[in-house]
């Protein structure tokens, strides 16, 4: 038996989610199909996170164990090979005997991409969120170091998050821009669900200047996810990286 690394790429749209469903289509679902066609072999792939409907992912990491005798560079290829047409990639594969991703993670990086100008999106449509109105992104920045540090993070949270506990360590929230790209980069040892995209909804309310840093700091200690002022679009949201 051979545990095996390797680090995923996908574009979210088709899925609905990491996480396997039964009558729908999932990443980790189509991962498990392509491996038991080439293989005959029934596994599981765990993943470092697990990403909801439309998200993105550049670099997750996962793992499965395998009976069968493979060279990594053979697998990757042959995995990649059975998931077509679906849009996932495996960009590296290695033997990892005892390596777990989802419990040896030590942090995880999630970005999210705004394209801020009054034209509507083309190619980009469905891989970012597009906003038309001007946002002030120093603004946006200054606000969301209100969000940086432990916290009850009720309020962005999902009613739907199956996590024991509200508390997080946000170790970083950055919006930075670049012409009509907006990004907000965030960094954490876990996230809850819609977490991230809950900090953008509000964030966009602050560049927008409806909110400002003080709303922000008051919705974050509210603990009331009714305070949320908006939760972001799924289309702008990647999986950037895993830390172990």
């Amino acid at each position: 038996m051979t545990r095996y690394r390797i680090t995923v790429e996908y574009d979210g749209r088709p899925f609905v989610g990491w996480q396997r469903q039964e009558s729908a289509l999932s990443v980790q679902g189509a991962l498990e199909a392509a491996i038991l066609r080439l293989s005959g072999e029934a596994v599981v792939v765990t993943g470092a996170g697990r990403t909801d409907a439309g998200v993105h992912a550049a670099a997750m990491v996962a793992h499965f164990d395998l009976e069968k005798t493979i060279t990594p560079f053979r697998l990757a290829g042959a995995i990649n090979a059975w998931l077509r047409p679906h849009p996932v990639a495996v960009l590296a594969c290695e033997p990892a005997p005892g390596f777990h991703a989802r419990f040896d993670c030590t942090g995880r990086r999630y970005r999210y991409h705004i394209v801020n100008r009054r034209a509507p999106l083309t190619h980009l449509r469905g891989l970012a969120w597009h906003i038309a109105a001007p946002l002030d992104v120093p603004a946006m920045h200054l606000a969301a170091q209100r969000l940086v540090g432990r916290h009850d993070f009720t309020t962005f949270r999902s009613t739907a998050c199956q996590s024991a506990s509200p508390v997080k360590t946000l170790d970083s929230l950055d919006v930075e821009r670049h012409g009509e790209d907006i990004f907000i980069h965030a960094a954490a040892r876990s996230f809850l669900h819609h977490q991230v995209r809950s900090m953008v909804g509000c964030l966009k309310l602050v560049g927008e200047g409806r909110w400002n840093a003080d709303n922000l700091a008051q919705a974050l200690t509210a603990c009331d996810r009714r305070a949320l002022g908006l939760n972001a679009p799924a289309d702008g949201l990647t999986f950037v990286s895993a830390a172990y």
